[in-house]
């Protein structure tokens, strides 16, 4: 049913989210779940994108409490499909028409925890990307010791040129201003070392670029440093990037396990866990990524967010946030507003 969609609207008409319904291990259940608690609490309009029978089952059984739409997409992308084979094949797939309901108007914004490759595809085929953008980057929320950090690309171009990376310490740049609150974020290219001879001929070409560039450079920022919260903007290559998406996500899981293994069974450690349990509460919200929910896809014209594939409904949720955040801080006219002028700056090497 695809009542409502097309209605008018005013200045008072919330945000229109579609959601990817069959994307992500835990689909449709955990999705719907997390669509469904997203419009309760962030009081936006919600449309579902999948395969009716199926959402209708179990909007049936969670009976929520808010109005939500449903849009039949008979097909589905599989994560392990090659993502420009499947958009061919499968027009009438869930992200494809989450896509084209954002390219039409019909929704601000897509959330999907399906097929990183197939939404990169998807947006880049169906949105385009932005004037002055070669390549379109996902931005990652790093936990921070003096807050949070935008690192790019974590996934999306696994290989980069040095105008790539420019172009994405600007959107990362315009990304933390709008969406995070930084005033002047500093851009830090991660490295192997602060000195601006060390890393691979990429990262040494990459740094004359943007110490050139109008950006707040600060030079190379190590692994360390970055989770010390030496800047605002990270800026690497995809394959850098998800590795050490990878990397931390999965030190921050093992750091918890041991402390609890370690230390509740010990009788005084056990005390001490208990009273130090609000800090420690707030620790595993700081370092939980079902808090940041997903990663925008910057450089597409539209709002995109992918949601880590194993996402259960606390992340959509979250994912609908972020998404909503974007849209109010005009964060997608910004970035292209500020291409015009940065774009010409960048210098071939």
């Amino acid at each position: 049913m695809m009542a409502d969609i097309n209605s008018a609207s005013g200045a008072a008409t919330p945000i229109t989210l579609a959601v990817d319904a069959m994307g992500g291990d835990h689909a449709p259940k955990e999705i719907i779940k997390g669509a469904c608690e997203g419009v309760k609490r962030l009081g936006c309009r919600l449309i579902l994108v999948g395969d009716e029978p199926h959402i209708q089952r179990y909007l049936s059984r969670l009976k929520p409490s808010v109005d939500v739409t449903v849009l039949h997409a008979p097909e589905f992308i599989d994560m392990g499909e090659n993502p420009a084979n499947a958009i061919r094949r499968k027009p009438n797939s869930s992200i494809v028409r989450c896509a084209r309901l954002v390219s039409e108007g019909k929704a601000q914004a897509m959330v999907s925890a399906g097929s990183t490759g197939a939404s990169m595809a998807v947006a880049t085929l169906i949105l385009k990307r932005v004037p002055g953008i070669d390549r379109p980057a996902i931005a990652s929320i790093f936990p921070t010791m003096k807050g949070q950090a935008v690192v790019l690309d974590v996934g999306a171009n696994v290989d980069c040129s040095v105008e790539n990376l420019v172009q994405f310490a600007s959107m990362g740049s315009i990304y933390s201003r709008d969406v995070m609150g930084v005033r002047d974020p500093r851009v830090g290219l991660l490295s192997i070392g602060e000195e601006p001879t060390k890393g691979n001929e990429l990262t040494k070409a990459a740094y004359k670029a943007l110490a050139q560039s109008d950006l707040n450079f600060i030079g190379n920022i190590e692994g360390g440093p970055l989770f010390e919260g030496g800047a605002d903007v990270v800026v690497c290559d995809g394959f850098v990037g998800n590795v050490a998406l990878k990397v931390a996500e999965g030190v921050a899981k093992m750091a918890k396990t041991l402390a609890i293994e370690r230390l509740w069974h010990h009788p005084i450690y056990k005390l001490l866990l208990i009273a130090m349990s609000p800090g420690l509460r707030q620790l595993d919200k700081d370092l939980d990524c079902e808090e940041a929910g997903g990663a925008p896809l910057l450089g597409v014209n539209g709002i995109v967010v992918i949601s880590h594939g194993n996402s259960k409904a606390k992340s959509i949720t979250n994912a609908m946030r972020l998404a909503i955040r974007a849209h109010e801080k005009n964060t997608l006219s910004h970035i292209k507003k500020s291409l015009k002028a940065q774009v010409r700056e960048i210098v071939s090497v």
